[in-house]
């Protein structure tokens, strides 16, 4: 069985969703899978049929300190999905569903 994963991106300063971020996921070092936010903050499926193991999620986010997030994560089976909160000074992730 694969993985697949779900992103967004939520600009707590600004109170919603922050459009055109971009997201790249890593595997080995090799991209895999990438996007935009879309206008609700969203990359509905950045990655699909991936199989289990270590994983860079790199998000590229509207803050003037918080230049680069890189959050690593191991996926095993089924669907993850992990959303970003950002702010000027702030940033928190979680595990979604």
């Amino acid at each position: 069985m694969t993985a697949s994963l779900s992103t967004h991106v939520l600009d707590t300063a600004a109170g919603g969703p922050a459009a055109g971020v971009r997201v790249e996921l890593y595997a080995g070092g090799s991209l895999v899978g990438s996007g935009d936010t879309d206008a609700d903050g969203r990359i509905p499926e950045l990655g699909h049929d991936l199989e289990p193991g270590l994983y860079e999620l790199v998000f590229n986010p509207p803050s003037p300190f918080f230049r680069r997030v890189t959050l690593q994560l191991q996926l095993e089976q089924g669907h993850y999905h992990v959303p970003l909160l950002v702010s000027p000074y702030g940033c928190a992730s979680y595990r979604g569903s």
